[in-house]
């Protein structure tokens, strides 16, 4: 049975990893646009600034990782301050050379490895709406082992590259998501909080274990070992939303992704998820995703 983050995972399903090396020296700045893909760094050598646009800036040092689920506007810049140069992010992703900022002779001040990837599915919102702008973790010395790998397999071409690489940037993930849950300041509500919270997690976990039971409240409260009233009070106080609202999120997405995937006729996908019949299943699927099963399966 997988565990709701590896139920995400195997949903999302990350692919097109990129890496380079980035380095800097003097007094420099970059601006960069919003990109809307998960971008990560390490900082291997020296020290540096971050700011998402909108947002105080924040110091990196030699061993920080920093994380950017949906890569927004930001500045990176030397700690000494110079005057932001624009860099069109998507002109950038695809340039794999190593990236030198401000002057360009010398040994640098700072070495970092950055790098980006994308999701096969398009509900990576479900990832990062849970998750806030900017997770920044220091000493990450585990995600920092995590991001020299992923550097070193992209630039091979070894069999099994290509495999090797989604699986790194999933561990990556995970350990930066079960970090931020306890480290960082400031996630919204959802999934992630959740699974932080014992008695909820384990009514989350059932859901995921089983998404065509005909769950109602009392039995998830019960899996909580809460009331009804404080289970349904604590769900939205943590998670955001209600606790059938949530399952219902969580089989809109599962349906999804197995049309996507032309994975069984309506009925039988209907039955995966929770429904006794395909209009039933389509009815429910037309009102949450604003188009019908069929048709949402001709143009995924």
């Amino acid at each position: 049975m997988l565990d709701p983050l590896s139920d995400l995972m195997a949903l999302l399903r990350p692919r097109t990893i990129f890496t380079k090396a980035i380095s800097g020296a003097g007094p420099w700045a970059v601006h960069y646009g919003n990109f809307g893909h998960p971008g990560f760094c390490t900082v291997t050598e020296g020290s540096c600034r971050i700011a998402i646009d909108g947002q105080d800036a924040v110091t990196l040092e030699a061993g920080d990782f920093v994380l950017l689920p949906a890569t927004p506007g930001f500045t990176l810049s030397s700690i000494e301050p110079a005057e932001p140069v624009f860099v069109d992010p998507h002109a950038a992703a695809v340039q794999l050379a190593e990236v030198r900022h401000g002057r360009q002779d010398g040994d640098p001040d700072v070495r970092m490895i950055g790098g980006h990837f994308v999701f096969d599915s398009p509900d990576d919102g479900l990832l990062v709406s849970q998750m806030p702008s900017l997770i920044h973790l220091r000493a990450a010395d585990r995600l920092a082992a995590i991001v020299h790998m992923i550097g070193e397999e992209a630039k091979d071409n070894r069999a099994g590259r290509d495999l090797m690489l989604v699986h790194l940037v999933e561990i990556l993930l995970i350990e930066a998501i079960r970090s931020a849950s306890t480290e960082c300041d400031g996630a919204p509500t959802g999934m992630l909080r959740g699974l932080a919270d014992p008695r909820l997690a384990a009514a989350i976990r059932r859901i995921h274990a089983e998404p065509a039971h005909p769950w109602t409240v009392a039995d998830l409260a019960k899996e909580a070992a809460l009331s009804r009233s404080a289970f349904f009070d604590r769900f939205v106080r943590t998670v955001g939303i209600p606790p059938m609202e949530y399952l219902q999120s969580w089989r809109m997405s599962l349906a999804k992704d197995l049309l996507r995937r032309k994975a069984g006729g309506l009925a039988e996908i209907a039955e995966r998820v929770g429904y006794g019949s395909a209009s039933a299943f389509s009815t429910a699927f037309a009102r949450h995703v604003g188009v019908p099963p069929k048709r949402y399966a001709m143009t995924a």
